[in-house]
């Protein structure tokens, strides 16, 4: 396929852009085989100087058109030439509807440019193939296509938990991917356990994915485990290795927690259909807990709600209260942040271990995984351990982005596999760095940048639904990587916390209705004008690199004294 047979149209003159908050801008569309650019001259009409949008059509969600005909004329004839009827004028409107909650509005002049533009629009946004897309394209001068790309190696994570116990091992047993298609090659497992007893009970658990080890606490050794179900079924079939392997984590008299984020009715009647849970009686160490968090359909259409209604500025306050509480978003933040405060209870508190699954093990049951880390580990809470948990986590841990994340709010296609786990757990994190503005390294812009690529990027961390695809892509041959863009020192200072204040303690967030909060930063984005806030945020950091200026320049003082003061340097010695 060539990107050129789906533009029908690919410069329009005289476009004019509108967008809330935005000055119109009148000027030149282009379309290119990923962009809509459009660059406004200056004029001698006031107009303001050269002005480019540069979006990327991978970001469009939906388009949305409306003509109007200005009405008919007949043109004299010439020569004896046959008389002939045209239109005396006509032009539309397209809407574009951005997948970060972005909406512009283009007035196009002439009907048929306008039926093109869109067309050219709706048929590149919709290109579903991983190497036709945007990041197999991207060469920024700075950047080398291997940065970035190694920072976090599960060898280095085990390293750190080896320094502590001999009791897990790091296997390759999928290395060709075929013991579990959506697990990377590299897992850690109990030592005791061999490989072929894993890839027996692989064999027991949906999709494959057997208990490996999410999480390991160093207080007092225990661990977070996390699966997918296993296929006991009607006959309540057992699978002895799997058995052996969760026995494997707890000593004798050692007791259990399996969390379950389905409701035990949904687990009930997944054992009809050949999968269920774990028996009492085959894993006695264990104790099961259902709560259920919601994926998939209701938890898409939950977003789409509150998304329209904050669009809605004609809502009078006890209807936007109404629609708010009818979208049920906020409800499936304070459950996912309860269950992950659950899942740290039972680690930090009971000291005891914990088996976090669901049906297929990579939604709801990454968001907990994910969200118990941070809450727990003051490492997860820094710019490099967020990053670092987020390729563990979500990425190697096989979260399908390509499928979830393939339409947003607006989008008037058939729902199908989407659905906002993702964004569901940045606005879990938003929750927290609010609740403890200081423990978090990392402020609300990082939130909004990995928003922003997860459904549209230009680099390709968030491609594909599992490192077996990346592989078979070349993602890491032939893209860039999101965090060597986010770590260049330049950029990183636009995603820091000024306030951060290394917090060693575990960070025990409320769950009250009442201090759950919309988070406005990203759904009212675009909505109302960010422009005093990003002043105050300026200031604020102005302040705090003043306050750290003459500390770090007395440091230099005492140091460079030192040098050149022999007595000094035997005062500092002392």
């Amino acid at each position: 396929m060539e990107f050129s047979e789906l533009i029908k149209t690919a410069t329009v003159e005289s476009v004019l852009l509108a967008g809330t908050g935005l000055p119109a801008v009148r000027g030149t569309l282009c379309i290119t085989s990923h962009h809509l650019l459009l660059s406004s001259c200056p004029g001698g009409d006031g107009q303001p100087g050269t002005v480019e949008l540069w979006l990327l059509i991978r970001n469009v969600d939906a388009v949305e058109k409306r003509v109007q005909n200005l009405g008919w004329y007949q043109p004299p004839r010439t020569n004896g030439s046959p008389r002939d009827t045209r239109l005396a004028g006509s032009s539309g409107t397209i809407t574009l509807r951005c997948k970060d909650l972005k909406v512009l509005q283009l007035e196009i002049p002439g009907m048929e440019e306008c039926l093109n533009i869109a067309s050219s629009i709706e048929a590149l946004s919709s290109v579903d193939s991983v190497m036709m897309m945007y990041p197999f394209f991207y060469r920024p001068q700075d950047l080398r296509l291997e940065e970035g790309w190694h920072l976090f190696p599960l060898e280095q994570y085990f390293q750190k938990i080896a320094a502590q116990t001999n009791q897990w091992r790091l296997s390759d047993l999928n290395r060709d991917f075929t013991t579990c298609p959506t697990y990377p090659a590299g897992v850690i497992v109990p030592a005791a356990v061999s490989d072929d007893t894993l890839r027996r009970a692989a064999r027991f658990r949906q999709g494959g994915r057997f208990p490996v080890l999410s999480y390991y606490h160093p207080r007092n050794g225990t661990v977070m485990l996390r699966s997918s179900q296993p296929l006991t079924g009607p006959n309540r079939k057992r699978c002895p290795e799997d058995e052996v392997l969760l026995g494997t984590v707890l000593d004798e008299g050692e007791r259990g927690f399996i969390i379950d984020t389905r409701s035990a009715q949904a687990a009930k009647q997944a054992r009809m259909t050949g999968g269920g849970t774990e028996p009492k009686s085959s894993y006695p160490q264990w104790k099961r807990l259902h709560r259920p968090l919601e994926r998939g359909r209701p938890l898409q259409e939950s977003f789409i709600k509150l998304v329209e209604a904050c669009n809605d500025a004609s809502l009078s306050m006890d209807r936007w209260l109404s629609r708010l509480e009818s979208c049920r978003w906020l409800s499936h933040v304070k459950a996912a942040l309860s269950t992950a405060c659950l899942a740290a209870q039972c680690l930090d508190r009971e000291e005891a271990s914990v088996l976090v699954h669901g049906a297929e093990g990579t939604d709801t049951t990454l968001l907990v995984t994910a969200l118990a880390q941070v809450i727990l580990d003051p490492g997860c809470r820094t710019m490099v351990g967020f990053q670092g948990l987020l390729e563990r986590e979500w990425i190697e841990a096989g979260h399908p982005f390509h499928l979830r994340c393939a339409r947003s709010a607006y989008s008037h296609a058939r729902l199908k596999q989407e659905a906002p786990l993702f964004l569901l757990f940045l606005d879990c994190v938003w929750q927290l760095s609010r609740q403890f503005p200081f423990s978090l390294e990392f402020g609300e812009s990082l939130l909004l940048a990995l928003f922003d690529n997860a459904y549209a990027s230009d680099y390709g961390t968030f491609l594909c639904n599992n490192e077996k695809e990346r592989c078979l892509c070349k993602v890491k041959e032939n893209t860039h990587s999101l965090w060597a863009w986010l770590n260049q020192p330049e950029e990183k200072k636009k995603y820091l916390n000024p306030l951060y204040s290394h917090n060693p303690l575990v960070i025990w967030p409320s769950v009250e209705p009442q201090s759950i909060q919309l988070w406005q930063g990203l759904f009212f984005r675009w909505i109302r004008p960010s422009q005093y806030l990003e002043e105050a945020r300026a200031e604020m950091q102005r302040l705090v690199e003043a306050k750290e200026a003459p500390a770090k320049e007395s440091a230099g003082s005492r140091l460079s004294r030192s040098l050149s003061d022999p007595a000094a340097r035997t005062e500092n010695e002392r």
